[in-house]
This record gives C-alpha cells, structure tokens and sequence, in this order.
C-alpha cells in the first residue's frame, strides 16, 4: 500500500521515530535533498523536501481562483475570488450544446483572470519554485498562456487535492509547499 505524507520540516525527526517504532526499527540514509527510511518489517519512507526561498502559488479550480507569492514562509502577495462557472446539464439536444459553449466561456473567464494575476504577483525572476492546485485542465490552460512562459522551468510541486481556493486555502498550500513530501510503502498484511 503507498500513500504521501506531508510533515513539517520541524516534526520530521519526530515522525521518524514514530516509523521507526511502527516498523519494527528503521534505517536511515540521508541524500541531497531527500531521505530514505527503511523498516524491519520491509517498509519504505522516502521523503523529499522542497526547499526554496521564493515560491509561487497558482490555484484553480472552476469555482474560484487564489495566487500567491511565498517568500520565507510568509505570504507576501496574494489574489483570491470566485467566478461563477455554470455546472454540466443533463438537458439533450440544443440546450446541452448551448449549456456546454457557456460553460466553455465561463471557464475561459477564470483563465483568463487567473493569466493576468499570475503575471502581477509571479514576476519573471522573481520565483524560485511553483505550486500548482486544484483543476490540472484549468491549470494547464493557464500555464500555456506564452506570457507567463517564465513559469516553465521552476521547481513544480502538485497540489491537485485541494478545495476551492479561497485564502485558508491559499496559506494551507503555501504551508504544504515546505513540508517534506514522504512517500510510504507498506507491505501488505
């Protein structure tokens, strides 16, 4: 069974130890940018951090949209708002069709705000890292945008479990971006 786990930088020695006591013991091999822990029982924890000064925030989702910059662990700048974007009918025919255009249109509305906040508070050389939320199509449309091509290369960690982002979101996101990332393998019985 594998499953992720995000811990604190601060807590990590701490649930160390608490692995190590659930899995009859464990070995622990650090390497740049990640540890490795292995238990007496044949479970894994591979934990990776995601450690950078500046990072962006980039959340979508078809109900509302946060951008943020994190500098320091603190949130320095930030957008949220809501756009309302009609949900999928069950009506045929004709009206489906017309259902489907507006909500086509309402969905580039959210891009496209989404677009020109990114490009106020994700200033080109001004990130180390992004984080990336909530709807992966809407978040990809709003990454193609050649405007914000800056984006591109920087360090990506995903975050496609969140709600719909409204500011407790936002800082839950910035909050998860620094902890370290643990992957979890546990055999089975």
């Amino acid at each position: 069974m594998t499953r992720l786990v995000d811990v604190d930088p601060y807590r990590l020695d701490r649930w160390v130890d608490g692995f190590s006591a659930r899995h009859d013991g464990a070995t622990r091999v650090d390497e740049p940018g990640r540890v490795v822990l292995t238990g007496g029982d044949g479970a894994t924890a591979t934990g990776e951090w995601f450690d950078h000064e500046r990072i962006g925030l980039l959340l979508v989702r078809r109900g509302g949209y946060a951008v943020g910059r994190d500098e320091g662990g603190e949130l320095v700048a930030h957008s949220c708002g809501t756009r309302y974007v009609q949900s999928r009918t069950k009506k045929g025919g004709w009206s489906q069709q017309r259902y489907a255009r507006r909500r086509g249109h309402q969905a580039d509305g959210v891009v496209t705000k989404v677009v020109e906040l990114a490009l106020r508070h994700l200033p080109r050389g001004g990130l180390d890292a992004l984080v990336v939320g909530g709807d992966r199509t809407l978040t990809g449309q709003v990454l193609e945008e050649p405007r914000l091509a800056h984006l591109a290369d920087l360090a990506r960690r995903a975050m496609w479990d969140l709600p719909d982002p409204r500011l407790t979101v936002l800082k839950e996101a910035a909050r998860r971006a620094r902890a370290v990332r643990i992957t979890l393998e546990e055999p089975l019985g």
